[in-house]
């Protein structure tokens, strides 16, 4: 907080670890929002000293930057060829961001990361097979899709499944040594053919009769 707050919006600064993934959150850390003063804007979209607050700064934050479509907030020239497109960059982006918080969390706040990632690591995980192997359009993911359903499968780029097969296993390694609760979670990304990590029993027979035949 400024020392003329409230006259002037909070600052606020965004630990990107160098990547960009949100056209309103640079890669140097500046977040772009008109309540911010930091873009244009009308009205009470701009900071107004007797009006605006730190909860409508907090809620702008959450709503309008992170939201599940981050390529409609760039109003210029588009990041990527389509939403889907720029959800994939994002979302391997937002993973190697999980390492980089785990393994250099912001201080004062060590417990609050590790706890935060303790919580929710099951999630994210799955949430990466779910993506890897096509069952939900990247960024939609709600916690429960069903990972092995036999639906039309969603188009994934062979870019974004290798980038889920390296950071995949270096996730499941950090939350494991946070104390992350992982069962029946797989340790790294295998397909058997039908969009399922290959650690069952279909994968295990795929793997003995490769064993067999080499």
């Amino acid at each position: 907080f400024p020392s003329d707050y409230p006259n002037n919006p909070p600052k606020v600064y965004y630990r990107s670890f160098g990547l960009r993934l949100n056209p309103n959150l640079y890669n140097s850390g500046y977040v772009c929002l008109s309540l911010l003063n930091t873009w244009g804007g009308k009205g009470t979209e701009r900071w107004c000293p007797d009006k605006s607050t730190i909860l409508q700064v907090l809620l702008s934050l959450q709503g309008l930057v992170l939201n599940e479509k981050p390529y409609y907030n760039e109003p210029g020239i588009k990041p990527a060829w389509s939403w889907e497109s720029y959800n994939a960059d994002v979302f391997a982006l937002s993973c190697k961001t999980m390492l980089y918080l785990m393994k250099k969390p912001a201080r004062n706040f060590e417990g609050f990361i590790a706890a935060h990632f303790r919580d929710h690591a099951s999630v994210i995980l799955k949430a990466c097979v779910a993506y890897r192997n096509g069952r939900v359009r990247i960024g939609l993911f709600d916690g429960d899709a069903p990972v092995g359903s036999k639906k039309k499968k969603v188009n994934v780029s062979k870019k974004f499944k290798d980038s889920m097969n390296e950071l995949y296993p270096e996730l499941y390694k950090a939350f494991n040594r946070i104390g992350a609760s992982l069962k029946n979670l797989p340790e790294k990304l295998e397909d058997d053919g039908d969009g399922k990590p290959a650690n069952g029993i279909i994968g295990k027979l795929k793997r003995f009769w490769e064993a067999m035949t080499a």
